[in-house]
């Protein structure tokens, strides 16, 4: 089922973010949602993921479905270790399968080190493994490479990719080569309050 995001609103005191914006999202597609920071991106992603509640409006086809979220942050636990990280959102945890996750975002020697003893891009690895790990639908990707260099970007990008075949995915970043390798159409946006300028469609 798409994913229909229609009329909804969003207001943090006198500041209109999301003011009846509406976008639909095919099943299995990538949408990039492309816009200076602050026009609202986040702040629809958050409502989409139920993070935060609308004012009005509505978003369908979220029933029952178990979403994949890469935050801004990598938001990792800083008590365990990597490993343990990637093994959290499994109810069943097994230690040899975090390691593998670990070795797809070539971290595996990081497996027992905390978040603290690990670099940005590192950390941010991390997330990405551990989001393709609970293997959710849909992907919502917060600025999923921001931290990463160019050519362990596209490592990345690749990998996500690989992992992701068919699934929804919502993805925001500032850059468009990434958007126009990674995503089936891109929405262009101001704000706030949130607005699409146009669309353009990279693959039919």
């Amino acid at each position: 089922m798409e994913l229909q995001i229609k009329d909804v609103c969003k207001t943090y005191g006198s500041q209109k973010v999301l003011d009846h914006f509406s976008l639909t999202v095919p099943k299995g597609k990538t949408v990039c949602l492309f816009g200076p920071s602050g026009c609202g991106k986040t702040t629809l992603l958050q409502c989409i993921a139920s993070l935060e509640k609308l004012d009005s409006g509505t978003i369908a086809g979220m029933d029952r479905k178990k979403i994949s979220y890469m935050f801004q942050e990598d938001r990792l636990l800083p008590w365990i270790s990597a490993a343990e990280n990637i093994s959290v959102v499994w109810e069943h945890p097994h230690r040899e399968d975090a390691i593998e996750w670990l070795r797809l975002v070539e971290l595996e020697d990081a497996a027992e080190k905390r978040p603290a003893e690990l670099s940005g891009g590192m950390r941010q690895r991390v997330a990405l493994a551990r989001a393709l790990a609970y293997d959710g639908d849909p992907f919502l990707l917060d600025e999923p490479f921001r931290a990463l260099d160019q050519g362990t970007r596209r490592q990345m990008m690749d990998l996500l990719c690989a992992h992701t075949k068919g699934k929804t995915k919502i993805l925001v970043t500032h850059d468009l080569g990434e958007a126009r390798l990674m995503a089936d159409c891109i929405a262009f946006l101001e704000g706030p309050p949130l607005k699409i300028v146009r669309i353009e469609r990279i693959h039919a």
